[in-house]
């Protein structure tokens, strides 16, 4: 339960930095993508969890509707090796499973102290469930977003959701909440340095608090693109022990 619950948020984190620019973190902020604007994501992932080594790349795109609204999507490839008896290891590759997000700013930081933001994201079962790569069945996530600048050069991100998990006719899933802080900070001109702390919380007394903590740096690199890289860890079990991603934040449409 506890691999099937990290792989469910994992895949929901995916399309929060698809439908805008959370990477290389989890925690997104409230702005969306501008409008008449494209936002193309990509990135490796990469978490090892006692014996198992799992590598995601995820892609995304979203797009400003209109002022204040973006809609977006993300998809990918997974690939999971697990050590079996007798040191053996086995390795399995699959899609990812495709999701649809929006975003809707609806408070403003100068008529409401910061910008909020509310998102709904819908997770499609495409990975295969039978490879162990996949929860096989839709998963509905809202979220509220709260950013707020402290200084010129800082700024804090604050995300609270709840993701409502569907159940297979043989076993049944509990639902989650899921929360945490991110900050960022311009150093110079092209460079940010990010981190944040989230976790997970299964709503069912059987399990415990799932918490991580990940820090990193983004590079502008120019006007429209920005890399990004990132590493963290659990700060408590079931969180995976190391977990690492590079990427990429491409954005173009009129104007760009």
């Amino acid at each position: 339960m506890s691999w099937s619950l990290a792989l469910l948020l994992s895949a929901l984190a995916c399309v929060a930095s698809s439908v805008h620019a959370g990477r290389p973190l989890t925690i997104d902020d409230a702005e969306p993508v501008a409008h008449r604007q494209f936002e193309f994501e990509a990135g490796l992932g990469y978490v090892r969890n006692n014996g198992l080594t799992h590598f995601d790349f995820p892609f995304g795109l979203a797009y400003g509707l209109l002022p204040r609204w973006e809609i977006g999507a993300g998809f990918g490839g997974q690939i999971e090796e697990q050590k079996e008896e007798l040191g053996a290891e086995k390795a399995v590759t699959d899609m990812g499973d495709l999701t649809l997000g929006s975003k809707l700013k609806v408070l403003t930081a100068d008529r409401f102290w910061a910008d909020q933001s509310l998102v709904l994201t819908v997770k499609f079962p495409t990975a295969s469930y039978e490879k162990g790569l996949g929860t096989g069945r839709t998963d509905f996530d809202l979220m509220w977003i709260v950013s707020k600048a402290l200084t010129k050069k800082c700024n804090l991100h604050l995300n609270i959701g709840h993701t409502w998990t569907g159940d297979r006719s043989d076993e049944t899933f509990a639902d989650v909440l899921h929360y945490g802080l991110a900050v960022d900070y311009q150093v110079a001109a092209k460079w940010q340095l990010v981190a944040e702390v989230f976790a997970e919380t299964p709503l069912i007394t059987t399990h415990d608090v799932d918490a991580h903590v990940r820090g990193g740096v983004r590079w502008q690199l120019t006007d429209s693109l920005v890399l990004d890289a990132a590493i963290g860890g659990g700060l408590r079990r079931p969180a995976p022990d190391v977990t690492a991603t590079v990427g990429l934040t491409w954005t173009f449409g009129p104007g760009k």
